[in-house]
């Protein structure tokens, strides 16, 4: 399902670069794109979608998912000469205790030995995730992302549909019910294209760290989607680790707000 939800999405940005006579990529232009479709999509995409086999809870992938922006920090202690603001860290760690706080009863799971596959497919994931978020805004001035993008999914696509062939796990496309194929549908219009524009926009114009937050908001529209839409009971551990993530949030956005815009070098004659 991830590969052919993947192929379909990247067709879509390719075709669309291509009607837009934009170039195709060339020589050392691939690196990049390969690089980028193998930490994002093979494996973040492909061992996230994996550790659905071994059964780990929604909550449970909602807190390791809470993960991510924390790698982002981690990471960039080593590839950043840029000092975090107290306050950002300080944002970041609340928005994880806040997601902890909400799925609060799923945290024993931590400790069942069934999910101990599927939580360390979901955690090599999201650290992959961090990995391909900061090599994509590093890498983003020399090349297309948005045409990237297409080539990343297709090449993925492919990669993973193999292995689910060879692995015995690939359905008949004519054995995929209507139901599966809306779902995929759905995907492919707003997780695919919508939201990856959405966030690689957002990448180009926001600090990483900034952007990462996306991670703790995630939880808190599918909790407020399932109070809505299926009439799921709001408990005061998810009011309360909602607040707790709010503040965080609300803390990362201000201090980086705070934090002044780089002095652009005057141009000759001026």
């Amino acid at each position: 399902m991830a590969a052919i939800r993947q192929l379909i999405g990247g067709t879509c940005y390719i075709a669309f670069f291509l009607y837009k006579g934009a170039p195709l990529p060339k020589g050392k232009e691939w690196i990049p794109i390969i690089i980028l479709s193998f930490l994002n999509f093979m494996i973040s995409n492909g061992l996230s979608t994996l550790a659905l086999q071994y059964k780990i809870s929604a909550g449970l992938g909602a807190i390791i998912g809470a993960i991510f922006p924390l790698w982002i920090v981690v990471i960039g202690l080593f590839m950043s000469k840029d000092k975090m603001p107290a306050k950002a860290l300080i944002g970041l760690l609340l928005g994880f205790g806040g997601v902890c706080v909400i799925f609060y009863d799923h945290l024993t799971d931590f400790l069942n030995p069934q999910f101990q596959l599927g939580i360390l497919f979901s955690v090599i994931a999201t650290w992959t995730w961090a990995i391909a978020t900061l090599y994509t805004k590093k890498q983003a001035s020399f090349f297309n992302p948005y045409f990237s993008l297409g080539f990343q999914m297709v090449i993925s696509g492919i990669v993973l549909y193999s292995f689910s062939t060879a692995t015995g796990k690939a359905v008949p496309l004519t054995s995929i019910a209507w139901q599966a194929w809306a779902s995929i549908a759905y995907l492919v219009v707003f997780g695919s294209l919508i939201a990856f524009i959405c966030y690689l926009y957002a990448l180009q114009n926001l600090p990483t760290e900034q952007v990462s937050i996306y991670a703790y908001v995630n939880p808190m529209v599918a909790v407020l989607c399932g109070w809505i839409i299926f009439n799921e009971k709001v408990t005061i551990y998810i009011t309360i680790g909602g607040l707790v993530t709010l503040l965080g949030v609300y803390l990362v956005n201000k201090a980086f707000k705070a934090v002044p815009a780089p002095e652009q070098p005057e141009a000759e004659g001026v």
